[in-house]
């Protein structure tokens, strides 16, 4: 039987009447994105390059984010009273870490897609009526309902930019709130980046999708070694991948590309052929929901494998109760930290922000992570290649503060699902 949800209260039909706001808020996005990637002149190559990865960064990049919240949690020690600040991103890990109770998580984005995103996840962990509803709406592909679930039970309580968002129609008519009708996971950047892969591959005969066949990890790695690397010898990816151009839809702008061919052989080929087979063959397919977003384009259904911790319904109860814990900042990070007071956090998670920054941004994002820092706060992030990029870029003065806990940054960063970076890395502050 389908279910069916009414429309919300004050809509009429499926047009929502308020103030366009489009134009100042991709105004505004293009430019905040755009001051953390630029380094060269607009019409040098590289500047070009820069602006070109800024346009697409402006939309919708993760639909999910793409680092594992297990690692995070159990390397940040994340517990109650904890006062967390992160990079939102798709917000999957936002939400998880709500299981550990902290006390305050401020979530700081400059996509603004992806704060409309976070908004959202909020309103429907407080709104939709239960957990099989949220998992519908973020779990299952292909349910038509779910933009229905949207109106009734989330977009009265959205703020307006970001109902605005959500409820834009494109060239077609239809609603930004309707890919939730269909799968949500095949959108933006990183969507149509493994759309393209598995497009790549079944080019040169491989469908990638056969991976779930697989009954064990032996069978995975065997899938692998047979049938997806060879792909990565062939002339024509290797010439497509040295195309800084080419991961774009990793949300890997230029200066990051730059630090992830350090990774392998000098060729991007080799270093995405590695990373593909940490994803394939280092964790088995049920518990590893990163490789069935890969290579099956959807989560498992409950049962089926392992889940987002926000998905899962034995973390329902928990993250609904602590949901109000959660702030959303459209805000650039250093600027929000210079907001805060001294000794105010607990735990900063940077994901691979910093790939992107010169070092006089490097050094002013840990002038303010320093001064905030609480005692014994601890610092977790990611990078594209495998060493630490702060030694020899950021203030000695600074880093001197911090203890850098290598031995268990490799160990985390071994046991990453989401197996795209070189490396994760682990601070600790030190005792005054």
């Amino acid at each position: 039987m389908t279910l069916r949800y009414p429309l919300a209260p004050k809509q009429m039909g499926n047009h929502f009447a308020m103030t366009d706001v489009s134009s100042d808020l991709v105004f505004r996005r293009g430019k905040e994105v755009g001051k953390a990637v630029y380094q060269n002149r607009p019409l040098s190559k590289a500047g070009i390059s820069e602006r070109l990865f800024a346009f697409l960064f402006s939309g919708l990049v993760y639909p999910q984010i793409w680092e594992d919240p297990d690692v995070d949690m159990e390397a940040m020690q994340l517990g109650q009273g904890h006062r967390v600040v992160t990079i939102a991103s798709g917000g999957c890990n936002i939400l998880a870490y709500l299981t550990r109770s902290p006390a305050r998580v401020d979530a700081v984005d400059l996509n603004a897609a992806h704060i409309a995103l976070n908004r959202m996840k909020l309103e429907a962990v407080r709104r939709l009526p239960s957990q099989a509803d949220l998992f519908r709406f973020f779990g299952a592909a292909d349910t038509s309902h779910n933009s229905e679930a949207y109106d009734r039970f989330i977009a009265p309580h959205l703020d307006p930019v970001s109902r605005h968002y959500w409820e834009r129609r494109n060239w077609r008519g239809r609603r930004r709130i309707g890919v939730f009708d269909r799968n949500f996971y095949q959108t933006g950047l990183l969507g149509l980046f493994i759309a393209m892969g598995h497009r790549t591959a079944k080019f040169f005969g491989v469908n990638p999708a056969r991976m779930m066949e697989a009954r064990n990890i032996g069978e995975q790695r065997r899938f692998f070694n047979e049938e997806l690397a060879p792909v990565f010898d062939n002339k024509l990816l290797k010439w497509a991948t040295s195309r800084k151009a080419s991961l774009f839809g990793l949300g890997i702008p230029p200066a990051q590309y730059d630090s992830l061919i350090t990774s392998g052989d000098g060729t991007m080929a080799s270093v995405l052929r590695a990373r593909l087979e940490k994803l394939a063959c280092d964790f088995p397919l049920e518990n590893n929901y990163f490789a069935w977003q890969a290579f099956a384009r959807r989560y498992p259904e409950p049962g089926e494998a392992a889940l987002p911790a926000y998905l899962e319904k034995r973390n329902y109860e928990t993250i609904r109760g602590n949901i109000d814990r959660v702030a959303i900042h459209h805000a650039n990070l250093i600027e929000f930290l210079a907001g805060k007071d001294a000794g105010a956090v607990d735990r900063f998670i940077l994901l691979d922000a910093q790939d992107w920054m010169t070092d006089d941004q490097l050094n002013a994002l840990w002038s303010e992570i320093t001064r905030t820092a609480s005692a014994g706060a601890r610092v977790i992030f990611r990078t594209a290649a495998e060493p630490s990029l702060l030694p020899g870029r950021v203030s000695a003065s600074l880093l001197d503060q911090w203890s850098y806990e290598s031995d268990a940054s490799r160990e985390f960063s071994a046991r990453d699902r989401s197996a795209i970076y070189g490396g994760f890395h682990l601070y600790v502050k030190r005792a005054a």
